[in-house]
């Protein structure tokens, strides 16, 4: 365990961090996997939202960003051949 002010301060807030990570990454997978079972326009209005959801765990370093573009490129195929 931490010796120093610093460091214990330090893991709290990596905890927190990491709480917020799993949030927002397991709030995304839910959006990703209601999208995929979406149908039609329900489908079409939805895939900008989850793309910007995307997008926001790759600029905060959740996940790489090219595992957020194959995720968007994926779903943009999925939805257009589901119309």
């Amino acid at each position: 365990m931490a010796n120093h002010k610093a460091t214990k301060k330090d893991v709290r807030q990596a905890a927190k961090r990491r709480e917020r990570n799993k949030y927002y990454g397991k709030t995304t997978r839910n959006a990703i996997r209601d999208l995929k079972a979406a149908k039609g326009k329900e489908a079409t209005d939805e895939l900008p939202n989850v793309a910007s959801m995307i997008d926001k765990l790759a600029k905060r370093g959740i996940i790489h960003k090219n595992k957020a573009a194959n995720l968007k490129s994926k779903l943009a195929k999925k939805v257009t051949a589901a119309k």
